[in-house]
């Protein structure tokens, strides 16, 4: 298997990739090495192929107490062992496996289940036996998916398959009377509050991707949807492999008094192998077989690589969103590894590929650094070309010619695509049938590729093992490298799926075995009191759910009450261990402890007030040493070049006081850090690494936003003008190695926030005196200053278990209902202090505007309704300051904002100042100023505001840096909005604002922001 770009490594180490299909090319590549599955098992004592050993499911069931089942168990078998001996409802042009047949055996005997397997098992198969058994009995169901583009895509399989299918996104509506509806979650819980007439004929609802319901934003939506289903309805759960389904029918049961299924395999139809690509590097070493052995002897191949040449680390990972910075195309050696890679999967015909990137922007890099390849052959160039021109043809004349949809042709016709959130929608739909239909062989895609729809490849390459999540660049955990990963191997097509991840550092054994085999991470809740439930709770006429009902029937709280007897458990196993360890000096441990988590919250109070920029920035000097800290990663001491502040994302006209909420994180301090070796080569960004003692490492400039740093010392010291050669550097990091070791042993002398900078408010003078006051007492403890070493481990082993009994005390002493119960009776407060309902929790107008609104911050827009903001605007100047309550991408460029904007802009802007205010009286955990950054992203308010006005789109896309596909994504949940806006105008008898919203909604809907989607 010779490559001029992957060779020159010991053989078994090689790229073992051969497939029978390639081995039979007409004698044109001989492959010296075996294949996996012949040779080399045989000489290996490796167990059994787990593709024969594990099609096999396991069956558990939740059941009530006192349940007694009245099925005939000739026909559907037992609860404890379901069979199904009847007529089936739809026939499978294929052998059901294992847990298709249970699951199908759940369903008829009219109970609830919750599928859990991989990607393209074959849980979609179980969903539509639901269907068809619903439409063999002469009922109703409901297909319920997580996204917008999800349902969409859904729709066109299932209409295609059953025809009797309608669809209800908010956004678009087809045949709302069909037998089968595929929605989104919110539409279905829009639906169970308004107590819709429909529900009462539908039988079934399958929830897709219910591991969705632990996404913190709209995880609460899944939640309250299961709680309000009449028992009547029984449910369909399909989820990824998650490791506490059974805890998950068990909250069924629990809620709904009735017997909930699990089927639950790990089973992959086509086994996977997983290889891994040291960057910079010349091959590729496997390192999880097919039968999911990790082969710990390649591993160790693949570290000696590192140790023995000096890698150049691309930047794969580095979001572009992290601090702001765009990783220009080809700026790295990743272009040309990833090019390599690609080429080397074409050649060995292992397409088709998914090349995954955590970032948008390096998605559309490396597809663009594919010039040089071509994958289709003449034919599919034509028939890519017929299939674009069709699409194309929902557009205007003016939107085809976008650079967007013209600067597509020329790579897809080439084979090679790109999926990702940021693009126009129509591009994004037709790269998925054209993936479909196997004409596009290299897809370069972010994460959300990996959701929904079955849309497998040969190959899933993985440009980088970490990703930012908005925090912190961590490494991606096993559950989405799972997802991800599940793409690779085609069912029925590939003998095994290939998994090739590139990594551009030393890793832990450990941490890459966790990724890849890992479990997956349990589901967890992520419920939280909204005002739009409470609100509509109250609302009911009924009265048989109230928000208490909601909160004792929640996962959440389901979860809490289950885990309090491990906990007391847990308890006892380390107060066994406390009696074990020398209990000596047990009061002084406490005490010791006690002081120092005392120490580090008024430490970290302090800095807080220290970093506030008007204070610290005049002591950032160049020279100045500072200690940076991320997470509980410590930096070590570094040295300021140079401090920079970020362009505001608001500028111009906006009304004064918002820019500067933002704080110390429009400051960026560039910092010469100790970095790992060779880590800024071929121009990535350095990679900190604390400095360990024997352990070489370089100086680099590394940008380090201001809230990083955890302390400020006295000392500066001289640094080179130019920091650019290695030496001037070099020479700095000895200079401060010699400040630590010889001038200052005992730790570098700390800025005093009042003798040397200056601040003499009496409350920060009081709080640097309480430091002082406990580093003196710390300093004289005597466990500070005890000689013997194991009494010194025994001491800190007790202090550390001491410290986690207290904890799990305090967690089982605090009651999650009552912190409900509290938090539900400070938000009625804020409710009748707004005036949304009386003194006896009876719903009034403003509330009754309010249960309409789950799109946006509900009581900030009715706030405006009601206080006259809407009423001095016109319906474009509507749809500009109703763009502020979309959630959607920032932008990192100055807006200037027209003065017909700027206005209610600042009316806004004083509403949320108002409303957070309130909140905080009513004792609701609320920083009054990010509860106003939050609600106000004014980052496309010029751009509705020109679209409204009929600008083309070519025009708006120009005004901002913001993705296209972003613009297109916010305008339609801006008209959604609208229209939910102007249903509470409706309610509450406001004619003149229905009309307002209504043609703000009609102005937006036009072109190509609101062509129709190639499914439906």
């Amino acid at each position: 298997m010779e490559d001029p770009s992957i060779s020159g490594k010991p053989k078994d180490a090689e790229l073992e990739l051969a497939s029978k299909e390639d081995t039979q090319n007409g004698g044109k590549r001989k492959e010296p090495e075996p294949d996996l599955e012949s040779k080399e098992n045989s000489k290996q004592d490796l167990p059994p192929k787990r593709r024969n050993i594990a099609r096999t499911c396991i069956h558990e069931v939740a059941i009530p107490s006192g349940y007694n089942s009245t099925k005939d168990e000739s026909v559907h078998g037992t609860l404890a062992n379901p069979v199904y001996n009847g007529e089936m409802a739809k026939k499978y042009p294929f052998k059901l496996d294992p847990f298709q047949e249970v699951s199908v055996a759940c369903l008829e005997r009219n109970e609830s289940v919750l599928v859990s397997a991989h990607t393209s098992a074959g849980k979609t198969a179980v969903a539509e036996y639901a269907i068809a058994m619903s439409f063999r009995n002469s009922q109703k169901v409901i297909y319920t998916s997580p996204l917008k583009a999800l349902s969409n895509q859904k729709y066109r399989e299932l209409e295609h398959e059953f025809k009797d299918v309608g669809l209800m996104t908010g956004d678009v509506t087809i045949s709302p009377n069909a037998n089968c509806l595929v929605m989104t979650t919110e539409i279905l819980r829009g639906m169970l509050y308004r107590g819709s007439e429909v529900l009462k004929e539908v039988a079934w609802v399958i929830f897709d991707e219910i591991h969705y319901m632990k996404d913190r934003e709209r995880g609460v939506v899944w939640e309250e949807s299961i709680i309000f289903l009449p028992p009547a309805i029984k449910m369909v759960f399909l989820s990824a492999t998650m490791s506490n389904a059974t805890e998950f029918a068990e909250w069924i049961c629990n809620i709904h008094k009735q017997p909930c299924h699990v089927v639950y395999t790990d089973f992959r139809p086509t086994p996977l192998q997983h290889y891994v690509f040291p960057m910079g590097g010349s091959g590729l070493y496997l390192v999880v077989d097919e039968n999911e052995q990790f082969r710990e002897d390649n591993f160790l191949k693949l570290q000696d690589t590192f140790t023995k040449q000096k890698v150049g680390h691309g930047s794969m990972g580095s979001n572009s969103k992290g601090n702001g910075r765009i990783v220009k195309a080809g700026n790295a050696s990743g272009g040309s590894d990833i090019y390599k890679i690609v080429k080397m999967i074409m050649e060995r015909k292992f397409q088709p590929v998914i090349i995954f990137s955590f970032s948008r922007r390096e998605c559309e890099q490396h597809a663009m650094s594919m010039a040089k390849l071509d994958f289709n052959t003449q034919e599919e160039k034509d028939n890519v070309e017929e299939v674009f021109r069709g699409a194309m043809l929902c557009l205007n004349e003016e939107d085809r010619s976008l650079p967007a949809v013209e600067l597509m042709l020329p790579l897809l016709q080439r084979g090679i695509a790109v999926h990702h959130s940021g693009l126009l929608p129509i591009i994004k739909e037709m790269v998925e049938i054209l993936f479909q239909e196997g004409l596009v062989k290299a897809l370069f895609a972010t994460e959300t590729f990996a959701m929904g729809l079955n849309m497998p490849a040969k190959t899933v390459v993985f440009t980088s093992v970490k990703k930012w999540d908005g925090d912190s660049h961590r490494y991606i955990g096993s559950g989405e490298y799972i997802q991800m990963s599940g793409r690779a191997g085609r069912r029925g097509k590939d003998e095994r799926g290939i998994c090739i991840v590139m990594v551009d550092e030393q890793m832990e054994m450990n941490t890459l075995k966790d990724m890849v085999l890992g479990k997956p991470a349990p589901l967890v809740s992520t419920f939280r009191l909204s005002y739009y439930t409470i609100l509509n709770l109250m609302s009911r006429a009924e009265g048989q759910f109230t928000a208490e009902h909601v909160i004792k029937n929640s996962f959440h709280q389901f979860q809490h009450e289950k885990a309090l007897p491990d906990i007391g458990k847990k308890i006892s196993a380390l107060e066994e261990e406390a009696v074990k360890l020398d209990s000596s000096g047990e009061a002084e441990v406490a005490e010791y402890h006690k002081l120092k988590l005392e120490l580090r919250e008024l430490e970290k109070k302090l800095m807080a007030e220290i970093l506030r920029p008007e204070r610290v920035l005049h002591f950032l000097q160049p020279g100045r040493l500072v200690k940076v800290q991320e997470g509980g990663t410590d930096w070590g001491w570094g040295v300021v070049v140079n401090v920079v502040k970020k362009a505001p994302a608001v500028s111009g006209s906006l009304p004064a006081g918002l820019a500067s909420m933002r704080g110390s994180s429009n400051y960026i301090v560039d910092t010469l850090l100790h970095c790992s070796l060779g880590s800024n080569e071929n121009g990535s960004r350095p990679k900190p690494c604390p400095p360990r003692p024997g352990e070489k490492g370089e100086m680099h400039v590394v940008p380090v936003q201001l809230a990083l740093i955890s302390s400020i010392s006295k000392v500066r010291m001289s640094i080179p003008s130019d920091l650019r050669p290695l030496e001037a550097r070099q020479s700095t990091l000895l200079a401060l190695q010699e400040l630590e070791k010889n001038r200052f042993p005992q730790g570098l002398p700390k800025l005093s926030p009042v003798k040397e900078m200056g601040i003499d408010e009496p409350e920060l003078v009081e709080l640097v005196d309480q430091v002082e006051k406990l580093e003196h007492q710390l300093l004289a403890h005597p466990l500070n200053k005890s000689q013997d070493e194991q009494q010194l481990k025994n001491f800190k082993k007790k202090a550390e278990v001491s410290h986690e009994i207290q904890q799990l005390k305090s967690k089982m002493r605090e009651s999650q209902l009552q912190k409900f119960r509290e938090e539900l009776k400070n938000r009625s407060r804020v409710l009748k202090k707004l005036g949304h309902i009386d003194a006896d929790d009876v719903v009034q107008l403003k509330g009754r505007a309010a249960c309409l609104i789950d799109t946006g911050d509900e009581l900030l827009v009715t706030e405006l309704m009601f206080n006259g903001t809407f009423n001095d605007l016109d319906h474009h100047q509507v749809a500009a300051l109703v763009s502020c309550f979309i959630p959607g991408d920032k932008s990192s460029e100055q807006i200037h904002l027209r003065a017909e904007l700027a206005k209610p802009l600042q009316q806004l802007q004083d509403s949320a100042r108002r409303i957070a205010e309130i909140q905080h009286e009513c004792k609701l955990e609320i920083n009054v100023e990010e509860y106003v950054e939050a609600s106000i992203r004014p980052f496309l308010m010029d751009v509705i505001y020109c679209w409204s006005k009929g600008a083309t789109f070519a025009e708006v896309s120009q005004m901002t840096d913001i993705f296209e596909g972003s613009i297109i994504r916010q305008a339609r949940r801006l008209d959604e909005f609208l229209n939910q806006l102007k249903e509470a105008a409706v309610a509450v008898g406001e004619v003149n604002l229905e009309q307002k919203f209504a043609a703000a909604s009609e102005s937006l809907r036009r072109g190509i922001m609101f062509a129709n989607s190639l499914y439906t």
